[in-house]
């Protein structure tokens, strides 16, 4: 192989490896009308999650007009009510945060690429969870 075969290799390689460990993030948006079934509410969310390909999850959910009391990122499709996968940490201010050592196993990865994790923001009115938000890859 010549000089310039294997370092064109190597490139391609190193690109390989730098974009397999690194995480687009996706934004979403959270409301009562995308809850199951849907919740009449004027509050809100938003939330920036981010899924590398080691399957770390990271990110931040902001609400407002909710005072929650659980969050959880949850196994389900649009519609579809599901089991948590990872419990929000609460913060100040209607933030939640995904803990540091949040990783999904590979059942739950491929709901994420097929779009079935979704974030919710439980309350004491609504204890199945008052706003809601799909996580599209």
């Amino acid at each position: 192989m010549s000089r310039i075969h294997r370092s064109m290799l190597l490139l391609a390689l190193t690109g390989a490896t730098v974009s397999s460990a690194w995480a687009a993030d996706t934004h979403v948006k959270l409301s009562g009308q995308e809850e199951t079934p849907p919740v009449t509410t004027a509050a809100t969310g938003t939330a920036t999650i981010s899924v590398a390909a080691d399957k770390k999850v990271s990110g931040v959910v902001k609400t407002t007009g909710v005072d929650g009391t659980a969050a959880h990122i949850h196994a389900g499709g649009p519609g579809e009510k599901g089991p948590p996968v990872i419990t929000l940490e609460k913060g100040e201010n209607g933030a939640w945060k995904v803990p540091a050592d949040a990783v999904l196993n590979d059942e739950q990865y491929a709901a994420y690429q097929a779009g079935k994790l979704y974030i919710n923001i439980h309350s004491a009115a609504n204890k199945g969870g008052e706003i809601r938000g799909q996580i599209k890859p």
